[in-house]
């Protein structure tokens, strides 16, 4: 058997590298954390792409909203998008204040455009306040992405109270169809919504009842409305991540025995970073996507979707 190198993290996303070795392997010794989570104090950190991300124009003139957007995949899809060009508003929950300004500080000091709307998804009435004052601050709105989830680990359906079903489904499915409803008058023909799924849509993990179900009604739900809107000429997809390393696994997602191996039963013997799945939502925000809809793209280490 071939001994795999040390970690050799990328100094850009086009360099080729071993993918077993590229970033961090279990056993993880990261805290726990109370909701919803900071990236700031997850050991080891979190990879973004803030050095590695090299945007080439793509999105020049795009104006995205992005839920979910200070820290893990979103963070990775804000810093993506304002490197293609793209004027970004990510939303995020107060609690998570700090990672959303350092987000904002370091893509501003590249001269980007990136606004901050905080606020809680699980209020319809905030959903449509929230496209309304992006759409003002950008002047539209052209990708949306539905990325905020949340997710509790519970052993057992005895453990799942009505309250933590409650607000997993509107976190992470009602905010999608309340967001989406109000931002599709908003877009034109080109315009796309990209949706986050997860491998737990397709291959369900016990101790996430509740998550893994909202994440099987996010696949069927993109279908019906990519269905609905082709003839706008607007484009609807999803991406399915597998074991990503972001902040809503050491706060409450895991259980501490599970976080502690992390990722180790995927094929590439890790978990992914949200620098490695942005690169899929910059291309389902594009034209290099454009005869694509209803589909789900899965990035998820090597275990299949199906």
């Amino acid at each position: 058997m071939t001994d795999m190198p040390k970690t050799d993290t990328p100094k850009n996303q086009y360099q080729m590298r071993d993918p077993r070795s590229l970033y961090p392997k279990p056993p993880f010794d990261t805290p726990m954390q109370p909701e919803p989570g900071l990236t700031s104090e997850m050991t080891p950190q979190p990879d973004h792409g803030e050095t590695s991300y090299k945007g080439l124009g793509r999105m020049q003139g795009r104006r995205a909203l992005i839920t979910g957007g200070d820290s893990g995949i979103g963070r990775a899809v804000a810093i993506a998008f304002a490197r293609e060009g793209a004027h970004v508003v990510i939303n995020y929950l107060p609690a998570e204040q700090s990672d959303a300004d350092s987000l904002l500080q370091d893509l501003r000091a590249e001269g980007l455009k990136i606004d901050a709307i905080p606020g809680d998804l699980m209020d319809e009435a905030f959903c449509s306040g929230l496209v309304d004052d992006a759409a003002g601050l950008m002047g539209g709105i052209d990708v949306l992405v539905n990325n905020a989830g949340k997710q509790v680990t519970q052993a057992s359906i005895r453990d799942l109270t009505t309250e933590q079903f409650d607000a997993t489904y509107k976190t992470n499915v009602y905010a999608m169809f309340w967001l989406s409803k109000a931002a599709l008058p908003r877009m034109k023909p080109g315009a796309s919504i990209i949706n986050v799924t997860s491998i737990q849509g397709y291959d369900p993990s016990p101790n996430l009842l509740d998550y893994a179900s909202t994440k099987f009604a996010i696949l069927g739900f993109t279908k019906a409305l990519a269905g609905q809107v082709a003839k706008d000429g607007i484009r609807v997809n999803a991406v399915a991540p597998g074991p990503f390393w972001t902040p809503l696994q050491p706060s409450q997602g895991q259980p501490a025995e599970k976080l502690a191996k992390f990722g180790e039963q995927t094929p590439l013997g890790r978990p992914g970073q949200p620098a490695e799945i942005a690169p899929s939502f910059v291309f389902l925000a594009t034209q290099e996507s454009g005869y694509m809809t209803g589909e789900t793209i899965g990035v998820t280490g090597g275990n299949p979707i199906h």
